[in-house]
């Protein structure tokens, strides 16, 4: 009798966890999800810029002097260059502010200007009328210094942030907030609170966790990211997704998931996408393991790694490539 008890427990529990097994599975398989008809959202970091070698970067390497041998004309972060990446297919484009000395937001990728410029120094130090004096394409250099193809053509090219608003009223936008003091979060804040609803629902703003922080606290219905902000949502998401159970943090939000991170999500990619856009959640595939500096997909073979039916938002380099590619496939 004991005998048999011991079996029928035996039998009771692997019985339970097979049905726990059968209901993960079909809880999480993207091959049982919804389907998504909609094609992948682009977002052109910079706009239509000069890219460069990857190879052996840190925080303070100036990549204007390792571009490639440049492709078209078009220096980030400028108006022609955000118009060019609309043009080509850009959902959004991906933007840096660094507030002036002016208070206003120059819209500029350094600390310094040193690297892209013919200045010298801290870019909140000037003024914004003196930060369109220089020439951002002063630095630019694609084979060791020996040529300098875009000096004397950015002169007046660095726009604010309010040019950028004015000149494309309708267009979506990332605002990258490149310092992490809580003060710039409440100054870009005060700047964004005059626009309407939405205007805003096209905007969203990322950065250091303590301006983010800050400025969610002055706009709570803005959509915001920091690596705050994406551990608050993911790392009690790992533990509890696989029930379906979107915590309350991810809502409202922007995650960038690292191409080898995402299939340790439950349900990557599309229970994953279905689960975020149901919490009115934007979800960005970026390159690498998420350690490489803004590593995109930025050719047609980057796009093959992608998982097949992938249509959730993509993180490129090249819109003036990859928006081609989607033109094409979408006629």
């Amino acid at each position: 009798m004991k005998l048999l008890k011991k079996v029928f427990k035996r039998k009771t529990t692997w019985f339970v966890f097979l049905i726990v097994i059968a209901f993960i599975y079909l809880n999480n398989s993207s091959l049982l999800a919804q389907k998504r008809e909609s094609q992948p959202f682009l977002l052109a970091h910079r706009g239509v810029a000069q890219t460069f070698t990857m190879k052996g970067i840190q925080n303070d390497t100036c990549t204007a002097e390792r571009i490639y041998k440049p492709e078209h004309n078009f220096l980030e972060n400028t108006i022609p260059s955000m118009d060019a990446a609309f043009k080509d297919g850009a959902d959004m484009v991906e933007l840096d502010v660094h507030i002036t000395k002016d208070n206003q937001f120059a819209v500029f990728h350094d600390w310094t200007v040193d690297c892209r410029t013919n200045g010298k120094g801290v870019t909140r130090d000037y003024t914004m009328a003196e930060l369109k004096k220089l020439d951002i394409g002063y630095g630019y250099t694609a084979d060791g210094g020996k040529t300098y193809p875009f000096r004397g053509k950015g002169i007046n090219l660095m726009p604010s942030l309010n040019e950028v608003m004015e000149h494309f009223p309708h267009q979506a936008f990332l605002i990258h907030v490149k310092s992490n003091d809580p003060k710039e979060g409440r100054q870009l804040a005060k700047y964004l609170s005059q626009f309407s609803k939405k205007r805003l629902k096209n905007i969203t703003v990322y950065g250091g966790d303590e301006p983010i922080d800050s400025l969610k606290k002055e706009m709570p219905n803005l959509k915001v990211m920091s690596k705050a902000t994406m551990k608050d949502c993911l790392i009690p998401y790992i533990a509890t997704g696989w029930t379906g159970y979107v915590p309350k943090a991810c809502e409202n939000t922007e995650l960038h998931i690292p191409e080898k991170i995402g299939p340790f999500l439950w349900g990557w990619p599309s229970r994953f996408l279905n689960r975020m856009d149901d919490v009115d959640t934007r979800t960005i595939i970026v390159g690498g393991n998420g350690s490489e500096f803004s590593t995109g997909f930025d050719s047609i073979q980057d796009l093959k790694r992608l998982p097949d039916g992938y249509s959730g938002g993509i993180w490129t380099n090249r819109i003036d490539k990859i928006g081609d590619y989607y033109k094409t496939n979408e006629e």
